[in-house]
Formats: C-alpha cells, sequence, structure tokens
C-alpha cells in the first residue's frame, strides 16, 4: 500500500522550509522583529494611551540599539571564528572611563584614550588566544575580571570625568529632530563590517578559520594573526560601543555597559551566526540588536524585573542556538 502524495511530500516542505530559514535569517527575522513592533504598540497604546510605531519611538529605538550595534559587531567576528568574547562590557565600561578621564586634555586625545584601551584589552586576548592558544572562554573571562578589578582601583579616585564634546554629541544628539548622530556611525560600521566579509580576503578568511581551521592551516592561513586581528578589532569596536554609551548617559560607572554582554551574544545568535565559527554575518547581528532593543521596550512596559530580563536572553541564546544548529546540520 502506497503512501498518499501529501504524506510524501510533507517532509520534502519541511527540509525545504528548515533549509530557507537556513540560508535567509535575515528574512525571518524581519518579520519577527514586524511583529515584536506591533505587539508592544499593542501594549503602549493599552497602558499610555499612545501610539508606539511613530517616528520618534521609531529614532529613539535607534538611538538606543546603537552601542549594543557596535559591540555586537566586535563579538559577530569573533563567533565567525569559533570564539566568544566575554570581555566585551568590560572592555565598553574601560573605554568609557579613559575617555572621560582623559577629556580634559582635549576631544582627540580624550577619543584616542577611549580606542586605544579598547585595542590593547582586545590586542591581550587576541595573544592569548591565538598565540598561545589558550581557550577564548577562559582567556576573555580571565581579562574581563582583570579589567574590573583595575577599575574598580582606580574609579574611586577623584580622578576629574568630562565626557569630550565629540562623544556627547556622537552618542545623544539627533540631526532634524529624528536622525540620531551615532546611526551614522553605525551605518558606516555596518557598511564596512558586510562589505569586507563578503569580498575581502580577510572576511573569507574569518570563515575559513571558523568552519575547518585544520584546513585553513593547510591552506597556508596563518590561525594566529587571523586571530589576533579580529579580537583586537573586537576591543575597538567594543570601545566605540562604550564611547556611544558615555556620550548618552555623560556619566561613566562601573555598571555602564554590564547588560550588553549576554545581550552582544544573542544578537549575534538571534541573527544567525553559528557559535560553532563559519556561519553567518553582521546584517543577520543587525536585526538581532533591534529584536532585542524593541523586545527591551516592551518588557519596560510589562514591567519586567532585571532577573527576568536575563532569563529571557539566556533563554534566547538556549533556543535559537538548538534550532540553528539542527537546521544547518551542526548537530
Amino acid at each position: 500500500m502506497t503512501a498518499a502524495p501529501e504524506a510524501l511530500a510533507r517532509p520534502g516542505r519541511l527540509r525545504a522550509a528548515q533549509q530557507f530559514l537556513a540560508d535567509n535569517p535575515v528574512i525571518v527575522l524581519v518579520g519577527v522583529l514586524a511583529v515584536l513592533f506591533i505587539v508592544t504598540d499593542i501594549v503602549n497604546r493599552r497602558d499610555i494611551g499612545e501610539p508606539f510605531i511613530t517616528w520618534n519611538q521609531l529614532s529613539t529605538t535607534l538611538l538606543v540599539a546603537a552601542p549594543l550595534g557596535m559591540i555586537a559587531a566586535g563579538q559577530t567576528l569573533v563567533m565567525l571564528t569559533g570564539g566568544i568574547d566575554l570581555s566585551v562590557a568590560l572592555t565598553a565600561t574601560a573605554a568609557a572611563f579613559a575617555t572621560s578621564w582623559q577629556g580634559g586634555n582635549g576631544e582627540v586625545q580624550g577619543v584616542a584614550a577611549g580606542l586605544a584601551v579598547g585595542l590593547g584589552i582586545g590586542l591581550v586576548n587576541g595573544i592569548g588566544v591565538g598565540i598561545f592558544r589558550v581557550n577564548p572562554l577562559i582567556m576573555t573571562l580571565g581579562t574581563s575580571s582583570v579589567t574590573f578589578g583595575l577599575l574598580s582601583i582606580y574609579a574611586g579616585k577623584p580622578f576629574e570625568k568630562i565626557v569630550p564634546e565629540i562623544v556627547s554629541t556622537l552618542g545623544s544628539d539627533r540631526f532634524f529632530d529624528y536622525l540620531p548622530a551615532n546611526l551614522l556611525l553605525w551605518v558606516a560600521v555596518a557598511a564596512i563590517l558586510i562589505l569586507g566579509l563578503r569580498y575581502t580576503g580577510y572576511g573569507r578568511m574569518l570563515y575559513a578559520v571558523g568552519d575547518n581551521p585544520v584546513a585553513a592551516r593547510l591552506a597556508g592561513v596563518r590561525l594566529w594573526q587571523v586571530r589576533v586581528v579580529v579580537y583586537a578589532l573586537c576591543g575597538v569596536f567594543s570601545a566605540l560601543g562604550g564611547l556611544l554609551l558615555v556620550g548618552f548617559t555623560a556619566n561613566p560607572d562601573l555598571g555602564l555597559a554590564t547588560p550588553y554582554l549576554l545581550q552582544s551574544v544573542a544578537a549575534v545568535v538571534i541573527g544567525g551566526t553559528s557559535i560553532f565559527g563559519g556561519w553567518g554575518g553582521y546584517s543577520g547581528t543587525i536585526v538581532g540588536v533591534l529584536i532585542l532593543t524593541v523586545l527591551g521596550s516592551l518588557l519596560t512596559l510589562l514591567d519586567a524585573e532585571e532577573w527576568q530580563r536575563q532569563v529571557i536572553y539566556g533563554s534566547i541564546i538556549i533556543v535559537l542556538t538548538a534550532i540553528y544548529a539542527r537546521v544547518s546540520g551542526t548537530d
């Protein structure tokens, strides 16, 4: 007795749907983002009596999302190689402090100090992972702990903290009422990353190292150089995120970027980048950042506590990692 044509076609449609999700995560995520906007708009109208989907609110969403977008940019590059950086939040915080401490000596010196701190921490991570072959989880966790300890010592000292005007402008101002200044920087970084990953030799090496490091090494790729550079870049992007944060808050503190550690990982995973490396890209991360930002607004409207947010973000990472691993065949 033969099976019905519909029964035979069902597994084929399921495999096709799985392949579509694996090949086009951004399309699916844009739909999720749209649904999330609509739900938040409904809740906002119910509780406050005003629509959430307005030009002003969209502008605010982009303004708030940009720092996370910067930090998640570096996390994306690292995860493409099969690594992870648990020091991104403390790197952003350290860069914010360095910029504020040096802000009184001039805008250029303040910005340069913040970026130098980010580059330095990133290089330490890269040397540990790439040259000494320390596990990325252990290396970046250790770097994060050391950075926090040093910041705890110096944060309480009577340094004059002055946020440079250019950092304040970039982190909080809007042009033409609705265009966030930090969006200009985010768009520039996004364009460089998306095009760089797609069309440059270094971008292709990141995918090769993440997909099969042994094959990449046999093909002549110097793995340690790729890893040193990628962690250094992650440090710089984290520092940029820290500059945007301190420009927005105008007050550096030890917990400035703490919520962004888990969110940076969640944004990358939501965007379809595999934690095993070799698959994904920054375009998906951008949508993941926007999803988390709108989700944060929804949770605020629902009066969710911080522990509830962390549970939700952690659950998103676990569930989506399992889904992407299954549809991509890495399990």
